[in-house]
């Protein structure tokens, strides 16, 4: 039988693979909007880490949920800046 941790541990590394696959598939132009939605994408990251760190007691869940909520706004902010940049780049100059 297979414990839930050697199950999750295989799921991840399949992830990896996987992961790894699609983007080396991407063309080079398309890998910056799809870094920006990633990183868009991690404000589900953040909402995981709300119901985590929502405990009363504290505990290892609380702090890695505190951490996990600091790293994914961090990541988010950055990907929205990331997108509003390259959006800048291609968008039409303005006249002077």
């Amino acid at each position: 039988m297979m414990g839930p941790l050697l199950i999750s541990i295989y799921v991840f590394v399949l992830a990896i693979f996987v992961g790894f696959e699609v983007i080396t598939k991407v063309p080079p132009t398309l890998h910056t909007p799809l870094m920006s939605g990633a990183n868009a994408i991690s404000g589900i990251t953040i909402v995981g880490a709300f119901y985590t760190a929502q405990t009363g007691n504290v505990a290892l869940s609380n702090i890695l949920g505190c951490l996990a909520i600091i790293l994914a706004t961090v990541n988010v902010v950055g990907g929205f800046m990331v997108t509003d940049r390259m959006l800048k780049m291609f968008g039409q100059k303005r006249k002077r």
